[in-house]
C-alpha cells in the first residue's frame, strides 16, 4: 500500500515535521496542496498547541499529521549540567551573561496522558512520532481517534521494533536527514547508515508501508525512492525557504551559502545527535562532546548566548538544522515545492 491510500492523500510526500521552523501555515499549505503537511509539537506550550490545531482545522478539509516526541525525560544532574555550563564560560563572559541567571530545563516534553487530552477533541488523522513509540495505553487511545500512527527507523532493527508495537507505517530515516536523529534502540551512531541503504533493507525487513527520509530534496530524488520500494517519501530542508516556514534570515542565509554544503551530527545544541550545519559553538566544543547534559536539558544553557549572538546578526550559537543535500531549497510557495518533489 502506498501512503496516497493509507492517508487519503493525493501526492506520496510527507513533509517532516520541522520544530523551531514552522507551524501551522507550512502543514496546511502541504495539505491543501495534495502531501500531508505535519506541525511539530515537541516544542509547543499546551495553549500554542491548541491555538495552532485550531488554525489548521479551520484551513484544511484534508488530511494532517502532528508529530511528538517520545523521549524518557532525564533526570537533571547536577555535576553534568556543571559541566556543561563551564564549556560555555568563556562565552558567557564574552557575552557578559552571568549563568547564574539562566533556569535550567529542556523546553521539548514527550507525548503524554494530558497531550493526548488536549488533542483528541480535534482527532488528528496522523500521528508521528520520534525516538520510538508512547505506552501501549497511549498508543491505544491514539488509534481510538481512526489516527494512523507513524515513528521513525534509523536501523532495521528498529524497523522491526515499530512494526511489533503498532505502527501503521515506518519512516526509515537516512543519516543524511537534517535535524534530529530517531534512533531509539541504542546510541550507538556507527548503526545509523545512508537512506538508500537502509530503505531496501527496512522494506524488504516489514510488511508495514516505508517512507523515505533522508537526503531527498527533488523529484529524481522520490523517483529514487518510490524505484526502491518507498510507499512514499517525507522532505523536510527543501521547504525551510518557502515563505510559510518561519527559518530566520540567518538560518536562510546559510542554508544559500556554501555552508550548507557541509553538515554535521552534532549534540551540543540538545544533548542528542541531531544534523546541521556548522557554526562557531560546533567548532570550538565538538560536533560531538561528552560536556552536554542528556537530551533536552543542553539548550537552556545556550538559549541566551544564542539570543545574545543573534542580535548581533550572528549564528554562533543556532540552532541551523539541515539535511546533506540542500540542492532543493527554492523561495516558492509550500504548495509549489510539493507538487515540484511529486514532479507535477
Amino acid at each position: 500500500m502506498n501512503i496516497r491510500e493509507l492517508f487519503g492523500i493525493d501526492l506520496p510526500i510527507v513533509q517532516a515535521p520541522m520544530a523551531g521552523v514552522q507551524g501551522s501555515a507550512m502543514a496546511v499549505a502541504v495539505s491543501n496542496a495534495g502531501g500531508l503537511g505535519s506541525l511539530p509539537c515537541a516544542m509547543l506550550t499546551p495553549e500554542t498547541l491548541r491555538s495552532e490545531l485550531q488554525a489548521i482545522t479551520a484551513q484544511t478539509t484534508r488530511p494532517w499529521n502532528l508529530n511528538f516526541f517520545c523521549h524518557t525525560p532525564p533526570v537533571p544532574d547536577a555535576a553534568r549540567e556543571a559541566r556543561w555550563r563551564a564549556a560555555l564560560a568563556p562565552f558567557y563572559a564574552e557575552y557578559g551573561i552571568d549563568p547564574a541567571t539562566i533556569p535550567e530545563g529542556g523546553g521539548r516534553a514527550p507525548f503524554s496522558e494530558a497531550i493526548a487530552e488536549l488533542i483528541a477533541p480535534f482527532r488528528p488523522p496522523v500521528v508521528s512520532f520520534h525516538f520510538g513509540l508512547p505506552s501501549a495505553a497511549l498508543m491505544a487511545r491514539v488509534k481510538g481517534w481512526g489516527a494512523k500512527v507513524l515513528s521513525s527507523a534509523t536501523t532495521v532493527e528498529e524497523a522491526r521494533w515499530l512494526e511489533a508495537h503498532g505502527a501503521d507505517a515506518v519512516i526509515a530515516q537516512g543519516l543524511e536527514a537534517g535535524g534530529h536523529r530517531g534512533i531509539f534502540l541504542g546510541d550507538d551512531l556507527s548503526t545509523q547508515i545512508g537512506t538508500f541503504a537502509l530503505l531496501p533493507q527496512v522494506v524488504q525487513a516489514v510488511k508495514l508501508p516505508v517512507i523515505a527520509a533522508g537526503g531527498i530534496a527533488d523529484a529524481q530524488g522520490v523517483a529514487a525512492a518510490m524505484a526502491l520500494g518507498a510507499a512514499g517519501v517525507q522532505v523536510g530542508t527543501s521547504y525551510m525557504l518557502c515563505p510559510e516556514a518561519t527559518t530566520t534570515a540567518l538560518h536562510r542565509a546559510a542554508l544559500q551559502s556554501r555552508r550548507a554544503e557541509h553538515t554535521v551530527l552534532t549534540n551540543l545544541i540538545t544533548g542528542r545527535p541531531a544534523r546541521g550545519m556548522r557554526n562557531r559553538l560546533l567548532d570550538a566544543l565538538g560536533p560531538l562532546s561528552d560536556a552536554p547534559p542528556a537530551f533536552p536539558l543542553a539548550t537552556a544553557a545556550l538559549a541566551p548566548l544564542k539570543a545574545a549572538a543573534e542580535k548581533r546578526g550572528r549564528d554562533d550559537f543556532s540552532t541551523l538544522w539541515s539535511g546533506q543535500n540542500a540542492s532543493g531549497c527554492r523561495a516558492i510557495a509550500a504548495a509549489e515545492m510539493t507538487r515540484r518533489l511529486a514532479g507535477l
